[in-house]
């Protein structure tokens, strides 16, 4: 049975009312703190992942469907999921450090660069549109394929496909 304070916290997110989110914090703030908590043993790391929960809550409000899920198993598993995503990249951080000895930044020379793809930004203006937007936010903002996704509102799959043809585009330009 769906508490009447639940169907309306689910209306407000189908109609993107922010009442929602305090709402949604009111009533589930702590259960959610106590899932992080589980899985993260940092208070503030644990506080942190909590404010993100809640922001991809926000953000992917109108995707909540109260046919598959109940409200608080999708907070559940947004709340847990970011708590496992966090670890992973908390693990990934640690205990990598930069070598300068063995690094070979330092000692790049002129000899080792392809002199051929130093005009790359040029060539690329020469693509579609489509595939500059892309090849632009991967190689030269650095984003991942899912952070270019998100940002760029378009699907991943599209970003997939337009990378490879942007760069198969690029290949005929240098290697013809």
């Amino acid at each position: 049975m769906i508490s009447a304070i639940e169907k309306e916290i689910v209306n407000l997110l189908e109609n993107g009312d922010k009442k929602a989110i305090t709402l949604l914090y009111e009533n589930y703030a702590d259960a959610l703190y106590g899932v992080i908590r589980k899985v993260i043993i940092d208070e503030n790391v644990a506080q942190d992942v909590l404010q993100e929960s809640f922001v991809k809550i926000w953000r992917y409000a109108k995707k909540y469907d109260s046919s598959k899920a109940k409200l608080f198993t999708w907070l559940y598993r947004i709340a847990y999921n970011t708590s496992i995503d966090k670890v992973r990249s908390l693990k990934n951080k640690t205990g990598k450090e930069v070598q300068i000895e063995t690094s070979a930044v330092y000692k790049i020379t002129s000899n080792g660069l392809n002199e051929d793809v130093l005009d790359i930004k040029k060539h690329l203006s020469s693509l579609d549109e489509k595939y500059q937007i892309v090849i632009n936010a991967l190689f030269f903002e650095g984003m991942t394929q899912q952070e270019a996704s998100d940002e760029l509102n378009i699907p991943l799959g599209t970003i997939k496909s337009r990378l490879k043809i942007g760069l198969r585009e690029l290949k005929k330009i240098y290697n013809p």
